[in-house]
């Protein structure tokens, strides 16, 4: 459902050796269209098992609220109400909160990130699968269905009216980095305090691997899927996410064109750029990975610096690797 563009690979955590008391497991299965991967420390193998069996119960109940995949999740019922007499629709706690911090998001972004660019998400997602560059007419026609101004809330009693008929809300930029952090969160009150949950790159953890200082973590050079940076990160406590188009993309006339639209142009942005970003919270660090992916490199240090994260973008220029981060991404390189 919400697979993302890049690649994040999880490095020295297969090496940890566990003490005499606590064992490392990691659990993974495919959820909301990619892996998902539980990996925490504890002293019992069954209990382990089980708890990792909540989590996944757990991912399930997120996916059948935000997918825009399932046509009976609550995403899609909502986004079938858009235009409809405009009524107000009731929400459930976590669509509501996802919306709020949706919308904050959007506002802090100056637009970078909007939830509404569904019908343009599902254009060039078809474009990509057909192999089929979109006119411009099409773009633009489509592009009328889109703005966060077409979303009305009513804090009061926790509803929202979709105003423009034809929207739909994408929930894919934001989503994956939710659901990781609430499993973190879900672990915790398990007394499972060092663990990483992996939602297809979007990276949250918490306390750190046995005997180590945090979990390591690398990234993928721009444009490349088997390819890293020389040094990795090394984390605790956080989040890290990696957005680029090193998977899905289309090309026209010798431009690459990402997966990650300018909601402005309507257009996949065309730098040839990963952004990471690792914030306190998965949340954040989705979404921010995705609109600092559009913004100008002073507006994104500006923003994640704003948010009290960190970002780090690598872009690829005349065919060099050029690296541009906010001053305090340093401190989380693995020291050799």
């Amino acid at each position: 459902m919400f697979s993302r563009c890049f690649f994040i690979i999880i490095f020295g955590c297969l090496f940890f050796a566990a003490d005499a008391q606590m064992t490392r497991f990691s659990f993974t299965e495919s959820k909301m269209g990619a892996p998902f991967t539980i990996t925490f420390y504890s002293r019992d193998s069954v209990e382990a098992a089980n708890i990792a069996k909540r989590c996944f119960i757990l991912v399930d109940s997120f996916n059948f609220i935000f997918s825009d995949y399932i046509d009976t999740s609550e995403l899609s019922k909502l986004s079938k109400t858009a235009g409809v007499n405009s009524l107000p629709v009731s929400l459930s706690p976590a669509m509501y909160d996802i919306l709020i911090q949706s919308k904050k998001a959007y506002e802090l972004s100056e637009g970078a990130f909007d939830i509404t660019m569904g019908p343009l998400s599902k254009l060039w997602r078809k474009a990509r699968r057909q192999h089929q560059f979109p006119t411009d007419s099409t773009v633009r026609s489509i592009q009328n269905l889109i703005g966060f101004n077409k979303l009305v809330f009513d804090t009061s009693n926790k509803t929202v009216r979709l105003t423009q008929p034809g929207m739909q809300l994408d929930l894919g930029g934001i989503a994956q980095g939710y659901v990781a952090q609430k499993v973190i969160d879900f672990l915790l009150t398990q007394g499972i305090s060092n663990a990483l949950v992996n939602a297809s790159g979007d990276i949250v953890v918490s306390g750190a691997p046995n005997g180590k200082e945090g979990w390591v973590v690398g990234v993928n050079v721009p444009e490349k899927t088997d390819e890293l940076l020389n040094q990795k990160l090394i984390l605790k406590n956080r989040a890290v996410t990696t957005s680029g188009d090193a998977y899905q993309y289309i090309e026209k006339d010798g431009i690459r064109y990402s997966h990650i639209i300018n909601p402005v142009s309507g257009y996949g942005v065309t730098f040839q750029r990963n952004v990471t970003v690792i914030a306190a919270d998965g949340t954040t660090a989705d979404w921010l990975a995705t609109a600092c992916s559009i913004l100008s490199l002073k507006k994104a240090k500006k923003l994640a610096s704003l948010l009290g994260a960190e970002v780090l973008i690598a872009e690829i220029k005349r065919g060099r690797l050029l690296l541009n981060s906010t001053k305090e991404f340093r401190f989380f390189w693995k020291q050799e």
